[in-house]
């Protein structure tokens, strides 16, 4: 018991002190939707040199837990880590069912809301409107990829002049097949065109970086390889990147975490919302086992 104990303290303290390399973020908090009395808000992870007289680009994360559940704080390390690289990160908190009582379409809604609402006051965000992607993991990837995909779904009562499109997507096992073949047919009530991006996939669709586990059981790997054959069937940048064995979730774990967030760096060095080169390695070799 001792020893277990002797070896436990000193696995933390180890943890702690490989944890030192990590770039620590705090997040500033604001309201972007009120829903009689439901406010939502925005986390935002800015760089640690902000300076209120620049204009960064931003990426806008949505956590998964099926429309469910789910908690802002699923992308928290990402954020933090766009964050020390140079970019504004955005983590969003929606209406779930288990709280709120609400649909997949009510999710949508605030999903859009909230990309309009940091574009509409981007000038203030010191964001540029012209360069916010969008991310999310499962439930969370379905809400980005809808509000690159989909046309409608929006709060009405919006300025709809402002666009709630994102520029460019990072998927994570995304829920982007609402068919009976994918995830998600019955909560929709079989709505399947208005609400799966798979089903909308149209010319000008942003370009996008996905990644899946070959044994993800929640939402089938072929909607997967099929988004990835419309996408580059209309013209527009797919970048599918497989796990050949891992499951659902895989991506916020070990090595698939740090594989994962430095192919989502390449991709956005790419498309110049990020210059020089990767430190996730760096920030989270504990993480690799090092």
């Amino acid at each position: 018991m001792k020893i277990v104990t002797i070896l436990g303290f000193l696995l933390i303290g180890f943890t702690a002190q490989s944890q030192k390399s990590v770039v620590q973020v705090k997040e500033e908090v604001i309201e972007y939707k009120k829903i009689d009395t439901i406010s939502l808000k925005l986390h935002l992870y800015k760089p640690l040199d902000f300076d209120a007289s620049k204009t960064y680009n931003a990426m806008v994360f949505f956590h998964g837990g099926g429309w469910n559940g789910g908690s802002y704080k699923a992308f928290k390390r990402q954020s933090m880590y766009l964050a020390s690289r140079g970019m504004i990160a955005i983590s969003v908190e929606y209406r779930v069912k288990k709280v709120h009582g609400t649909s997949p379409f009510v999710a949508v809604e605030d999903a859009k809301s909230a990309i309009r609402y940091v574009r509409e006051h981007a000038k203030d965000l010191n964001i540029n409107p012209t360069m916010i992607a969008s991310g999310g993991g499962s439930a969370g990837g379905h809400l980005a990829a809808a509000c690159g995909n989909i046309v409608g779904l929006d709060l009405k009562t919006e300025n709809l002049k402002i666009s709630s499109k994102p520029n460019s997507l990072v998927l994570f096992n995304p829920v982007y097949d609402n068919s009976k073949n994918g995830y998600g047919y019955k909560a929709i009530e079989g709505r399947v065109d208005e609400i799966s991006p798979l089903h909308n996939i149209s010319k000008g669709a942003p370009p996008t970086i996905v990644f899946f586990g070959t044994n993800d059981k929640t939402t089938p790997v072929s909607s997967s390889r099929e988004y990835d054959k419309k996408m580059k069937a209309i013209g527009s940048r797919n970048e599918l990147c497989l796990y050949e064995g891992a499951a659902h979730s895989f991506f916020n774990k070990g090595a698939y975490f740090v594989d994962t967030v430095d192919k989502m760096d390449d991709f956005l060095v790419s498309l110049k919302y990020l210059n020089g080169a990767s430190t996730v390695k760096e920030q989270y070799a504990f993480m690799l086992g090092k």
